[in-house]
């Protein structure tokens, strides 16, 4: 392995629904695994089954527009429970390559109204849970 193979987070990319979201310089989706025990006769050790998965994530931006509130601020009010399409590209030049996921169903956790201090730029996380996800493009071990 060569360090330069590691692929920076600069590089990475955003689009909510359509559009791009330059204001983003973070997102971590991750899949979390339900287990049940599962007691195997002959044996001390318990092992598990996986019998279903939740899917969370979070968008860290910075705070350049009102993107989020007219997003999904109107439909919660309403009692709409909107969703959308997450993709994420991370495209390091010096990399085997680019990964490109899309989630889907995303489901906004919170909506911040406001969160500001002084001497400090403006940035927000935004929680979602999400039903599915699908890899576009992945890196191949070369």
């Amino acid at each position: 392995m060569e360090a330069r193979r590691i692929i920076s987070g600069t590089w990475g990319e955003c689009w909510l629904d359509t559009d791009k979201v330059a204001e983003c310089h973070g997102i971590q989706a991750k899949v979390e695994f339900k287990k049940e025990d599962i007691k195997i006769c002959g044996s001390m050790g318990d092992d598990t089954k996986t019998v279903s998965f939740k899917c969370k994530g979070s968008m860290k931006l910075y705070k350049v527009n009102s993107r989020m509130a007219k997003k999904i601020g109107d439909d919660v009010r309403e009692g709409k429970d909107a969703r959308f399409t997450i993709i994420s590209k991370l495209a390091d030049p010096d990399s085997f390559g680019s990964e490109k996921i899309v989630l889907k169903g995303v489901s906004f956790d919170d909506l911040t109204l406001m969160n500001w201090e002084a001497g400090k730029n403006g940035d927000i996380e935004v929680p979602f849970t999400f039903s599915d996800y699908e890899y576009l493009d992945m890196i191949e071990i070369k």
